[in-house]
């Protein structure tokens, strides 16, 4: 039988292993320096600094320069061997005409004569990679058509989203709220977490474990009632998991749900000024066509994404994934802390974003290499197509698209969905296209 020592042994193995093996986008470039061209370096930055420098008993620029170079000589030094390094290696890797991603990594390395320094510098290269025919991958293109049957089921959500509750006046059934106080026990003793008054929990909502939920069926104003639950093993509390407590509940109300009717009043909530219902079904109408051509796209786009991912396997820098990971963990973080202080602690380690970096990675110069060697570049009228599709869905869409058009950032984004989309035309016309009628329960997310 393996044991737990035998586990992390051979894990710090395969760890080993794989930090072991060779990165194919890694360069090495042994490059020297002459000193006199650092000592003429370090003499030109002491000349700069001289102009400037200020000390008491000499006007300022009128410092002798030996005392300048007591004062910020390393300095200068410093500079000068890392603008002699900056220059030898843009030289040789323009020689060798490589892609750098990324910083070099700089080590020293003894000089073959003393009148040199000499060093290697260690970085990665951008991948060469061709664009792979595509002709045998499928797409299936979904559609669907809006009529009248899905405006019925979107204002039936438009009803569900309004609900308000009425005191039943009977057992509670699925579909019911209900005010509850309830106290566990685990050995007696109330766990954290495990009391809380005046609770309000739909029946059949799915919000608490399996057993809690069976036990609020049927239950009626003013009863108590004690019971058993079980937590799941996979539970995220893990002193909780897989073990059994006793539940103490009062059901304090048991309220009914009431859908609005669809009236004027309703017509009004949903935005329509006089109340009109006409002109609401009409504008549900709209709205849902944008809607559901939006997650149509959302899936060919998908689709298309994954065929280019699929059809070239390329490796990607580890620098480039490194540094998206952590852009991808500041964004959490971020989110986390607007979110309130109770979630501001939460550690949030880049590691866990590693997968998703080195897909966004990869996908990113599959499309940009696409986009060159193909000139999918974005022109501006596909660009204001997209802001026009973004601003549509606003009050006054021609304030929107001035605000964009105003914010470079926001345009920016435009642009670069306008650039996938060309991206996801050219995967449509070069593979193998079938229509594929969809759900519109499954692609809204309705689906029981």
């Amino acid at each position: 039988m393996e044991t737990t020592q035998d586990n992390i042994t051979t894990q710090a193995i395969t760890e080993a292993a794989e930090a072991a093996k060779p990165n194919p986008l890694e360069r090495r470039i042994d490059m020297t320096v002459a000193m006199t061209e650092i000592e003429r370096e370090v003499e030109q930055q002491l000349k700069k600094i001289a102009r400037t420098t200020k000390m008491a008993g000499f006007r300022p620029g009128k410092v002798p320069m030996k005392m300048v170079a007591q004062m910020y000589g390393g300095q200068a030094r410093s500079e000068a061997i890392g603008t002699a390094i900056e220059k030898a290696f843009g030289a040789a890797v323009r020689a060798q005409n490589l892609r750098v991603a990324g910083q070099p990594r700089i080590e020293p390395k003894k000089a073959g004569a003393e009148n040199q320094m000499a060093f290697t510098a260690i970085f990665e290269v951008f991948p060469e990679f061709a664009i792979a025919d595509i002709s045998g991958r499928t797409i299936e293109k979904p559609a669907l058509s809006v009529g009248d049957a899905e405006v019925d089921k979107t204002i039936e959500v438009l009803r569900k989203q309004r609900t308000t509750y009425a005191t039943a006046g009977r057992p509670a059934q699925r579909g019911d709220r209900l005010v509850i106080d309830f106290t566990g026990r685990r050995n007696g003793e109330i766990f954290e977490g495990g009391a809380a008054t005046d609770y309000g929990v739909l029946v059949g909502g799915g919000r608490m474990i399996a057993d809690f939920e069976a036990a609020l069926d049927g239950v009626v104003a003013g009863q108590e009632k004690v019971f058993d639950a079980t937590f799941p093993k996979d539970y995220h509390a893990l002193d909780l998991a897989g073990s059994t407590v006793q539940f103490t509940i009062l059901v304090k109300a048991v309220e009914a749900p009431q859908l609005p009717a669809v009236d004027a009043e309703f017509a009004r909530a949903l935005g329509i000024a006089d109340g009109d219902t006409v002109k609401m079904r009409v504008e549900v109408r709209a709205n849902l066509e944008r809607e559901v051509a939006k997650r149509l796209r959302a899936r060919i786009k998908e689709q298309a994404m994954n065929a280019l991912l699929e059809t070239h396997p390329i490796d990607v820098p580890t620098a480039m994934v490194d540094a998206e990971a952590q852009q991808m963990a500041d964004k959490a973080r971020q989110d986390l802390e607007s979110r309130g202080a109770q979630m501001k602690n939460i550690p949030v380690n880049a590691s866990w974003f590693a997968e998703q970096a080195a897909r966004r990675v990869r996908l990113g110069l599959i499309v940009a290499a696409l986009v060159q060697k193909k000139d999918l570049h974005v022109k501006p009228a596909s660009v204001r197509a997209v802001v026009d599709d973004f601003a549509a869905t606003f009050e006054d869409p021609q304030e929107v698209v001035r605000w964009y058009y105003s914010q470079p950032q926001r345009l920016a984004e435009a642009e670069v969905l306008a650039m996938e989309n060309n991206v996801v035309d050219w995967v449509l016309t070069h593979a193998q296209v079938t229509d594929k009628t969809v759900v519109f329960d499954e692609l809204m997310g309705n689906a029981a």
